[in-house]
């Protein structure tokens, strides 16, 4: 409890002092409610009964009740510093993509509304509460949440001190190997770029088997090209990549999308 109590007082602290949280530009007004429940820390219940599902950010899960899950560390504390920022709060959605996934949850930015607005989803971040998490079809406001969450993780702030959520290092494809089935940052320098059958593989080791991947496929090749971006011309650069490692091949990440690719450096 402890934990969770200085979580919840240093949001408290950090809300007194928020600016206008308006930050992300072109977004569709949606319903209006009041969070009378928080599911986890990236999940709330309206009192309209509308679910709503954080997008851009992935917070540290919890089980809840679910046979063969376990909670993440700092879970707990995710959902205490949810409810800090949200709970009994009115809030409006916002909506910059698609508005409801399979689930029938609402995909929205939320925002606490009042005399100064609170983006929870950047509050969240801010705090270290959550990291960046994105789809193909929902990718309003990634830089001002990549922002975010990069400050936090410099700063060393909630899950960033713990090292289930530590950045990874593409040069060590043995410890990748037993993270398959997870969400991970990965940070390493792209060895070569190549096309290949319609996808294009950003290639961190000279063993393609063995060293770790990251795969574009034709579908999100597409994405690069309308933003006017060769991922062929990352051969050299320094990136942080995120996304969920499989072993296909050796360890690799399947990019969806451009905001997967963080250039740290170019050669």
């Amino acid at each position: 409890m402890l934990a969770k109590d200085a979580v919840i007082g240093a949001l408290a602290l950090s809300l007194m002092s928020m600016p206008l949280a308006s930050a992300c530009e072109g977004l569709r007004d949606g319903l209006k409610g009041t969070v009378r429940e928080i599911v986890d820390g990236d999940t709330v219940l309206l009192d309209t009964g509308l679910v709503v599902r954080l997008i851009g950010i992935q917070a540290p899960k919890l089980a809840l009740g679910r046979e063969g899950f376990f909670d993440w560390p700092k879970a707990g504390e995710a959902r205490a510093a949810l409810a800090a920022i949200a709970l009994d709060k009115p809030v409006l959605l916002r909506f910059g993509g698609e508005q409801v996934d399979r689930y029938g949850r609402s995909l929205a930015q939320l925002y606490v509304t009042g005399a100064t607005e609170v983006w929870v989803q950047r509050t969240m971040l801010e705090a270290g509460m959550a990291r960046v998490y994105s789809f193909p079809d929902n990718r309003a406001c990634l830089p001002e949440l990549l922002a975010a969450e990069n400050k936090a993780r410099t700063a060393k702030l909630g899950i960033w001190t713990d090292p289930y959520y530590r950045v990874r290092r593409a040069d060590r494809p043995a410890d990748l190997l037993p993270l398959a089935g997870h969400y991970e940052l990965i940070e390493g320098r792209v060895l070569k770029a190549e096309r290949a059958g319609g996808a294009l593989f950003l290639n961190f080791g000279r063993y393609f088997k063995e060293d770790f991947t990251a795969v574009i496929d034709a579908r999100a090749l597409r994405l690069f090209a309308d933003e006017k971006l060769d991922p062929l011309n990352l051969a050299g650069a320094l990136v942080r990549l995120r996304g969920w490692i499989d072993t296909r091949d050796g360890p690799r990440v399947e990019i969806g999308h451009p905001e997967q690719i963080e250039v740290l450096a170019v050669p």
